[in-house]
């Protein structure tokens, strides 16, 4: 992006909540745009080896007095002589009936990946890959708009994706695949067409690549990201470099977002909810893509289109 080059804002509804890292606890934050269905939030770290309790809220505001209604509370408890997980929600200043999980999948002192789903009636949680449980709504989703995290708990980073990653009538949660990937494009990119890729960082990243192929087999544009030298850039099929101004936002064993929106004939990236810049291929050249390729030190999650 040059200096001085303005870009028109993407459209909310494919505005990824930029990643947090590191937050200290207790953390409190604004979820963008509230719960609903098809949304999912993602939860990285570790359980201290003195851990007692921790809990993730998903409330309804964030006002100390009066305390907030909490439609989902998330509670694992490790101090009992049986660790469990307790879900419940908070209306009127009540805890209504508490729903409790035995066989607690976090130990003390071990790291861990926490996603919270959201679907129309229930939140399902699955902890490091594995289904854990299932909580069904007592309070409104539309009505959650603060995530809080409190407790014995080191967050390294919290996501949020705003779009399902999973298939239309799917249930499932995600699973990592290997990569070189490839996905046909049999209509080309059209304005208003966009591609999100999320993945996950692999621990010893070498670079990531996304590459869009023409009918002729011919690589018009390259968005790689080289984690040598910390740069993105977009690369020509003559091999020709051009920088991408932008901090560089991709980080080993975390997750990642890439979507690009297809423009009155050029393509605009964002990263992980950032706006960073724009390419410019002419809406013909777009039109005659056929393929999309992915390859590099990473684990696909969701490929949308």
């Amino acid at each position: 992006m040059s200096p001085g080059e303005k870009l028109d804002p993407l459209p909310d509804t494919f505005i990824l909540q930029p990643p947090v890292f590191h937050p200290v606890v207790p953390y409190v934050t604004t979820i963008f745009g509230g719960l609903r269905a098809g949304k999912m939030v993602v939860l990285q770290g570790a359980v201290p080896l003195n851990a007692r309790r921790f809990q993730v809220d998903f409330q309804c505001g964030c006002s100390l007095h009066p305390r907030p209604d909490i439609a989902i509370h998330f509670n694992p408890r490790f101090h009992t002589t049986k660790p469990h997980v307790i879900c419940n929600t908070l209306r009127g200043g009540r805890w209504q009936a508490e729903a409790r999980w035995p066989h607690l999948a976090l130990q003390k002192g071990a790291s861990f990946l926490i996603l919270f789903l959201f679907g129309n009636e229930e939140m399902k949680v699955s902890v490091n890959g594995q289904h854990f449980l299932h909580y069904r709504y007592q309070l409104p989703l539309s009505r959650v708009d603060t995530l809080g995290i409190y407790g014995d708990i080191l967050v390294t980073a919290v996501g949020f994706l705003n779009i399902s990653p999973f298939a239309e009538g799917g249930s499932e949660y995600p699973v990592g695949h290997e990569v070189p990937c490839s996905r046909a494009l049999p209509q080309g990119l059209w304005p208003g067409q966009v591609i999100i890729v999320r993945a996950l960082v692999l621990p010893e990243p070498k670079d990531f690549t996304l590459s869009l192929l023409d009918e002729a087999a011919h690589v018009p544009v390259t968005l790689r990201a080289s984690f040598a030298d910390r740069t993105l850039a977009w690369v020509s099929r003559w091999g020709r470099k051009k920088l991408i101004l932008a901090p560089f936002l991709f980080y080993p064993q975390r997750f990642f977002e890439v979507l690009l929106l297809c423009q009155e004939g050029e393509l605009k990236l964002a990263l992980s909810g950032q706006g960073v810049g724009a390419t410019s291929l002419g809406q013909q050249a777009l039109e005659r893509l056929r393929e999309l390729r992915i390859s590099g030190s990473v684990q696909l999650y969701c490929v949308h289109y």
